[in-house]
This record gives C-alpha cells, structure tokens and sequence, in this order.
C-alpha cells in the first residue's frame, strides 16, 4: 500500500453517522424496529417550525441567495452574529470574525486546515469528536492526546492541569476541544475553561473549540463560553456552533465558525476552493435560529431529559456491568462495558445484525476506548427503551 493509500485508510468512514443504515427498514435478520443510535432522528424531533418555508423562501431570491460571499451572505450574517453576541456575552464583527460554512464539520476542517501544517504539534482530548483526530492525521501534523478521568470526575470534565501543561510546553500550535463534550456530554467546568485559557495564553496556543451541543442543557447546569474570557486570546480562537443538532437542522448543512478575524480570512480562502460556499439557500434558515416559538427550546430539552433519566436508569439496573456518566448536555452518552468478553467491532456487529441498533464503537473517540461505545438518544421515546433492552441483553450475553 502506498502513502496516499495510507493517509485516505486512516479517514475510514463505516462508522461515521448515518454509514450503517443501508438496509434500513429491512430488519437485517430479525423484525425489531431499526434503531440507529449513530446520529439523531429529525423524524422523531422534526426541525425548527417554518424551517422549510423559509428555505423556500431563499430560493424565491433566486441568485441573490444562490451566489452569496464565499463567507456567507452578509444581512445573515449580521443576524447570527447578534444572536450569538447575546448568548455568548462575547463581541462579534460580522464583517471579519464570522464565517457559515456547510455544516459544523465543514467549520471544523476550515479552522484545521487554516491553523496546521506539516509535523505541527497538535493537542487533542480523549475522547473526543472522532473527525479531530482524522483531520489533524489527514494533514499530517503530529497529535498529542489528554485523556479526560470523565468517569470519575464529580466537576467538570476530568481535565488534568498538569498534563495539559506539560503537553503545551512541547510546543504545541493548535489545541482542539468540544464543550459540552462529544461523546460523553460532560461540561467542562469554570475552572476548567479558564484554566485552559490561561495556559493557552502563556504557551501561545490557538484553540478551536465546538460548543454545538450548548444550548441543550440539563438542570440549569452552568456554561463558561470560552470565547469570553480574554479579548487577547480572542485573537487565537475560533469556536464552532450550529443549528444541526439541538435544532435538527443537520439536513441543511449549517455551521458557524466565529472568533480570529485573521484565522476567519483564512478560513474564507479555503472555503472558497473546497466548497465556494455553504449552500445559498439554506442559508436563509439561519434567521430562524434563536428564534424559535416561545418555549420551544424548554420542551425540547424536556423531551431529551425524559429519555435521557429512562436509560441512565435501566443501565444502572447493570451498574455491575456498565460504567456510564450522566450527560450534563446534549443528547449523547458514552457507556463501558466492564467485562467484555470479545472486542468492540464484534459487539457493535452483534448489535447491529443481531439486535437491528446502530451504535458508535468507542474506538473512534480513542484508540484506548475498546470496551466503549456512544449513543445519540435524540430519538424516539419508545423505540429508545425497547432499543436500549436490546443493548442491555447483548451486553449481558458478552460480559464474561
């Protein structure tokens, strides 16, 4: 096998969102409902209301929305970054620090790309958003991981002082983080934030950090924006966000990247040879973001809590053969299975041709998650249960 043969078997796409539903409906070897547990159900909790009425209505402007500025087009621009100013208590020049790209994923490799080169120290957490590790290999730059004690934790996320230190004085350029985290919905905690803005600050690191999931929070549990604490550092940050999730708006392919006027130029350059642009039209459903009907974010975090409580309560009837932490935000969780008697591509088969579950085996999130795996719970509330039933019997039928 060559190099470039190489570099591309690294990226491995079987495991990614939405890759494992080619037979789905078909019930491969048994008649129990498909439940794919890989990405959430836009069926199960449609997208912001009037969402396709106001794409319609982009492409009733015809090429005025059609052909936008490589960045996005600019009275949307200024809208989001308004909203954003308000939720974030961070200022925005919607001119020079904003950039809609398509989708967060887009977002992601822009900033990447825009901040590394060749042999770059990059600084990456485990576990992690799988496509971080991916691209960061994929330019070839060289990844120093930090793996979070998420389990064991009562505050925060588990990060360690220390060794973040250590690792940003090898000299790392860039550090890459998701807040809340994916796949394990833990919040990183005030501490945390700041003091991984203050070692950034001193070591001289960019950081790009995805706060997708921040809107969805549970129990009223606090958010520190990390793009707020110092105008200085501002100057090294991008963060990513989007309406994908929390909002169901994945089908429309939005992100948001705001931060560095001076990364944000780049990342405009870039965008314009891989994509010109997020899509015209469904630019135009940005305006719907934060702006929802009155107490439609309140049910919807209702909904995801209520299915969240059912299955943390049916893995701790197991708690002597699953470990999992309660997700503090978004709609993910990350169980281990303690004792497992054959290795996790077995189990995630056995599941999915066995048991008709999609789930995420834990080694996309860290070569060192064997025993792991994630569930995406924005689904349907029953199909959930009797899902996670399913889980729970194949896990008993692996634990030695």
């Amino acid at each position: 096998m060559n190099e470039l043969d190489k570099k591309f078997q690294k990226l491995g796409v079987d495991n990614a969102p939405g890759q494992n539903t080619a037979t789905k409906g078909e019930s491969p070897n048994n008649a129990n409902i498909l439940v794919d547990f890989s990405h959430g159900d836009v069926d199960a909790f449609e997208p912001i209301p009037e969402s396709l009425n106001t794409f319609i209505e982009g492409v009733n402007l015809g090429g005025e929305q059609a052909y936008t500025e490589y960045k996005g087009d600019g009275i949307i621009r200024k809208v989001v970054a308004e909203k954003l100013e308000y939720f974030t208590n961070t200022d925005i020049d919607y001119l020079s620090e904003m950039i809609i790209t398509p989708g967060t994923q887009g977002a992601l490799f822009l900033a990447i790309g825009s901040l590394v080169t060749k042999n770059d120290k990059v600084a990456i957490i485990e576990p992690d958003y799988f496509a971080n590790r991916k691209i960061v290999e994929f330019l070839e730059a060289n990844i120093i991981s930090i793996e979070l004690d998420y389990l064991n934790t009562k505050t925060g996320a588990g990060l360690n002082f220390n060794k973040l230190e250590e690792v940003f004085k090898t000299g790392v350029k860039l550090f890459i983080f998701s807040n809340p985290n994916n796949p394990t919905g833990a919040i990183y905690s005030e501490v945390e934030i700041k003091e991984i803005a203050k070692l950034a600050k001193k070591y001289n690191v960019n950081v790009i950090i995805d706060q997708l999931y921040s809107r969805l929070l549970y129990e009223n549990n606090d958010f520190t924006h990390f793009c707020a604490l110092d105008k200085e550092l501002y100057e090294n940050i991008v963060t990513i966000t989007g309406p994908s999730k929390t909002e169901s708006l994945s089908g429309y392919r939005l992100g948001v990247a705001f931060g560095s006027a001076r990364i944000i130029e780049r990342m405009e350059k870039l965008q314009a040879i891989v994509s010109l642009r997020a899509g015209g039209y469904n630019q135009s459903v940005l305006k719907l973001w934060f702006a929802e009907p009155e107490h439609w974010l309140e049910d919807r975090i209702k909904k995801h809590q209520l299915i969240r409580d059912e299955i943390i309560s049916k893995f701790k009837e197991v708690e002597d053969l699953v470990k999992v932490r309660t997700t503090e935000a978004g709609s993910y969780l990350f169980p281990e299975v303690l004792r497992l008697n054959i290795n996790i591509k077995e189990f995630v088969e056995k599941l999915r041709y066995q048991e008709n579950v999609i789930v995420t085996p834990g080694t996309e999130f860290g070569p060192q998650f064997t025993n792991s795996f994630r569930i995406n719970f924005s689904q349907d509330y029953e199909n959930t249960v009797e899902a996670i039933n399913r889980i729970i019997r194949v896990i008993k039928e692996c634990s030695s």
